[in-house]
């Protein structure tokens, strides 16, 4: 088994529902939603949740606590060859948190901002094209790393505590903003069912899936490996994804009313969060108070992904080198912090600089986004699917469950339905970045 399991249950479907749960949650989701037909986008984002996204987390779930082993152990033990899958699933999470954590930065300076000056940074461009970032960087690391220097223990403990404050911070939210005056128009912009529902809208809601469920990042595996034998695994997966989905709903009715209460775009993406919203809570009636519960929902929505994705690496580095967990969380996040620089600079000192006319920030985003998460569950699903035993998983997964009905089902998806989905997942990340590299 694993270095420990989890001490409780419910500490377990926190955490790897924090490790879901981020910063895309917040805004991404709901605006995909009311971009791409309101309830209509919801219900088809549901279906592509029960066809992709349930089948690959119990398969990653269960792969883990049969190994009870890092991703790259892992897979090795599958195939001779699939270790190339567990090297992505390392990879990616270990870029990804490089400039996950640098956004992680930018909240802690705006919570700290307004718990000082009751007020947001005056000019967020200004901010973050300062070498001020750096230092918000390197103390959202060392926060991640203190937890994970823990162990599982102490991302459980987190986990316990950030979790159920998120939810409630973002109810706070939810109310005061649908109380507003007019916070209907935002309401009807993500339920509506209405037009603008086409095959990229279908594309858009397949794309989130995988992003929002964490797919094939090696977190899922990991976090599976220290699961006791008795943990109901379909049970598991379905309460996560729909922890996942109901804060992304919640988020849209946290976020969106105000929005168009005060006139603002719902398109910007993270610069609704940084940019615009504090211009809603200067607007509201005790709008510092507002301002500084959500900002801290959000570091906690940042900082259980990042810990999630932190694991991965740390895990990485006791199964497969041997370090004790000290060495692995102090030499990794000290890693992941230098890399994590140059994106830090990129709005700023390396402003100028473009890789395949991408900055640099967005460069590092595109290797993991486009190339090692959807490739790497392409060749997941074949060698689960067609060169590893695949009932050997099934029967894993059935184990501490009250009978896995939807066995062949489940095979049938992952042999076929996924594969054919990551494809289209994989194409679609291609053909953006052909288009970023001609344009």
């Amino acid at each position: 088994m694993g270095q420990k399991q989890w001490a409780s249950r419910v500490g377990f479907l926190l955490a790897a529902a924090g490790s879901a749960i981020g910063l895309g949650n917040l805004w991404k989701f709901p605006y995909l939603m009311g971009r791409n037909g309101g309830f209509t986008f919801l219900i088809v984002y549901l279906a592509f949740v029960i066809v992709l996204g349930l089948p690959v987390m119990m398969l990653e779930m269960g792969l883990g606590r049969y190994s009870g082993r890092d991703p790259v152990q892992t897979y090795k033990m599958v195939h001779p060859k699939a270790k190339i899958v567990g090297i992505f699933g390392v990879i990616a999470p270990f870029i990804i948190l490089s400039y996950y954590s640098v956004i992680g930065g930018w909240i802690i300076k705006y919570i700290i901002s307004y718990a000082a000056t009751f007020a947001a940074p005056a000019d967020f461009n200004a901010f973050i094209s300062s070498n001020e970032t750096i230092l918000w960087h390197l103390l959202f690391m060392v926060i991640t790393i203190a937890i994970c220097c823990m162990g599982v223990g102490g991302i459980e403990k987190a986990s316990k505590v950030m979790m159920p404050a998120l939810f409630v911070l973002l109810i706070i939210v939810m109310i005061r903003s649908v109380t507003l005056e007019g916070s209907s128009e935002g309401l009807r912009f993500i339920f509506e069912p209405k037009g603008g529902f086409t095959l990229s809208s279908i594309n858009a809601a397949l794309g989130q899936v995988f992003y929002s469920l964490s797919l094939c990042m090696g977190i899922t595996i990991t976090y599976g490996s220290y699961l006791p034998k008795n943990e109901d695994i379909p049970k598991s997966c379905g309460i996560i994804a729909g922890m996942d989905t109901a804060l992304a709903i919640c988020a849209g009715v946290a976020i969106f009313p105000a929005v168009f209460v005060f006139g603002l775009e719902p398109g910007q993406g993270p610069s609704l969060i940084f940019g615009t919203l504090p211009n809603v809570f200067n607007a509201m009636p005790g709008g510092v108070a507002f301002a500084i519960a959500f900002f801290i929902l959000v570091f906690f929505a940042a900082v259980t992904s990042a810990i999630a994705l932190f694991e991965v690496v740390v895990s990485f580095a006791i199964d497969s080198w041997g370090w004790s967990r000290k060495k692995s969380v102090a030499i990794m996040g000290a890693l992941i912090f230098f890399l994590g620089i140059p994106s830090a600079l990129s709005f700023g000192a390396l402003g100028d600089v473009t890789i395949l006319n991408y900055s640099v920030f967005d460069f590092i985003g595109m290797i993991t986004d486009n190339i090692l998460l959807p490739v790497g569950g392409i060749l997941m699903c074949y060698f689960i699917g067609w060169k590893f035993d695949i009932n050997k998983l099934a029967d894993e997964i059935e184990v501490g469950s009250a009978g896995f009905k939807v066995r062949k089902l489940w095979i049938s998806c992952i042999r076929y339905v996924a594969p054919i989905l990551l494809v289209i997942v994989t194409l679609s990340g291609f053909i953006s970045v052909y288009n970023t590299i001609v344009g």
